[in-house]
């Protein structure tokens, strides 16, 4: 007789999950399903399908090592369909008394649950620093939303890089110290990679068949899939590239696409990695000596800080959040995104970049996929998609804000309080791209100009009634103004050019 059946989800593949904390092997019965609903809701790329279908079977045979009963169903078993699918199947033939789940992390999957016909009650996940309630509270009755305070009250509530009252170092924040260019000098060790093993290379042959039109290449295969190698591959990362990690996290070179990042995202939005752990390492490192605060503080940021900030939006704003469009852009996603031919090789590096490792550092995504997207005029529904299906980390709670709010400015600043955009001068400083590029980044308008250039006034001039008022970007408006009259007619005559090009 079954007493309760515990729903585990495939980003949930953490021991410590509240409904296996609360759950009883000798009683109670764990689910875990591979279904189309979930692989096919957009295009994954293949290696994310990969990992996490591999993850979830490895978590499975981990769970029954330690006494649990798991019924698990795989997508080449011509199983379920959907995960509801797969409850009310186990409901048949089990008659559970009740069926929990720790709450999903996209709206998706919480309304198909609650619109399951068998009931499934959902408990909060309490693995992050911040509760969805914590930040609600924390939002209510603010003007801004700005994460820089937020983070500040998660240091003080964790103690994380904390003395007492005072921030380690004297500073909450040593963003400007993170700001060096590219330089080859930088280069460090390489994230650490793994071997498949049989599980693995079973699931790589699924892919294989099923997902070979999808965007994306899955050989090689190198990401870790069970907690032992996660946390090996943090280790690692500690040890050998945070050390730098602080100075060069914005710096961009052709052919080293990871520098000194750490790639332990995909194993923290799986949950191989809990937030904690991850900050924990990096703050021991930095207490011991290894580290300099600038990294420290840097990367414990973007966990404790962003990543907490960022769900807390996600779930703040709603279903809805992933179909605002505040710019009204309406434009089609450019087949560069897709691999199609560009002369712009910041672009071209990047997609690629993307295809091979379903993988790119977070100012790669943000200042040139994201930018050359905003100057555009993209749908933000397309840009969110896109990003959705290209990344192996890529889970909606985590990534729609990231795009509709930081990226894209489609949320009307709920996220960040100007758009980030930049001509082709940010590129040139922070990388090497421009480097044997078509287009010149030099080069304002004209024969050779960067579309960067170009596209960065249009976008301006096209919402000069928006953002002329944003005291961030008032200077760059009284630039314009002192422009040339002939040469601010064939800036807009180069974008519409740039943009012409697109649809021809």
């Amino acid at each position: 007789m079954v007493r309760r059946v515990i729903l585990v989800l495939g980003d949930q593949l953490t021991p410590e999950l509240p409904v296996l904390r609360d759950g009883d092997p000798e009683q109670d019965l764990i689910v875990m399903a591979e279904v189309a609903d979930e692989t096919g809701y957009v295009p994954h790329h293949p290696k994310k399908i990969a990992l996490v279908l591999s993850a979830m079977r490895h978590f499975a045979q981990e769970l029954r090592d330690d006494g649990w009963t798991v019924r698990y169903f795989k997508l080449d078993e011509d199983g379920p369909k959907s995960i509801c699918g797969a409850l009310m199947q186990v409901h048949q033939d089990e008659h559970p008394e009740e069926i929990v789940a720790t709450r999903p992390g996209e709206w998706r999957l919480i309304e198909a649950l609650d619109a399951c016909p068998v009931t499934v009650h959902l408990v909060e996940d309490d693995r992050f620093f911040c509760s969805i309630d914590r930040f609600k509270k924390w939002a209510e009755g603010r003007k801004e939303l700005r994460m820089e305070w937020f983070y500040r009250e998660m240091r003080r509530e964790s103690g994380l890089l904390m003395e007492g009252k005072d921030p380690a170092g004297g500073q909450w924040n040593y963003d400007k110290d993170n700001r060096k260019p590219a330089q080859r000098s930088m280069l460090q060790a390489r994230p650490m990679e793994f071997t498949p093993d049989e599980i693995t290379k079973e699931v790589l042959t699924l892919v294989r068949e099923r997902f070979s039109d999808n965007f994306g290449s899955l050989d090689p295969f190198v990401f870790g899939t069970t907690r032992t190698q996660a946390r090996r591959a943090l280790t690692h990362f500690v040890k050998t590239q945070l050390p730098e990690f602080g100075d060069t996290q914005d710096a961009m070179l052709l052919d080293e696409p990871y520098l000194n990042h750490a790639l332990v995202s995909i194993y923290l939005n799986i949950g191989l990695l809990t937030p904690r752990e991850v900050c924990e390492a990096a703050e021991a490192a930095y207490r011991a000596g290894d580290v300099p605060i600038n990294s420290a503080e840097g990367f414990i940021r973007q966990i404790l800080g962003w990543r907490e900030y960022v769900r807390g939006i996600y779930f703040l704003k709603g279903p809805e959040y992933t179909a605002s469009n505040t710019l009204d852009h309406k434009r089609d996603l450019p087949a560069a995104y897709w691999g199609g031919d560009t002369d712009m090789r910041c672009i071209s590096e990047v997609v690629a970049q993307t295809r091979d490792l379903a993988y790119a550092h977070h100012i790669q995504r943000l200042m040139i996929t994201g930018n050359y997207a905003l100057l555009l005029g993209v749908d933000p529904a397309q840009v969110h998609e896109w990003y959705l299906s290209v990344y192996a980390d890529a889970f909606e709670w985590v990534e729609a804000p990231n795009t509709i709010g930081m990226s894209q400015w489609a949320d009307g600043g709920v996220v960040a309080s100007k758009p980030y955009v930049s001509s082709a001068n940010y590129i040139k400083k922070m990388s090497d791209y421009c480097a044997g590029c078509a287009y010149d980044p030099d080069v304002k308008v004209g024969e050779g100009a960067c579309p960067f250039n170009l596209l960065y006034w249009d976008f301006l001039v096209r919402h000069r009634d928006r953002f002329e008022g944003n005291r961030r970007m008032g200077v760059v408006y009284k630039a314009w103004d002192r422009m040339d009259e002939e040469k601010r007619r064939e800036v807009l005559a180069g974008a519409a050019e740039e943009k012409l090009k697109l649809v021809s």
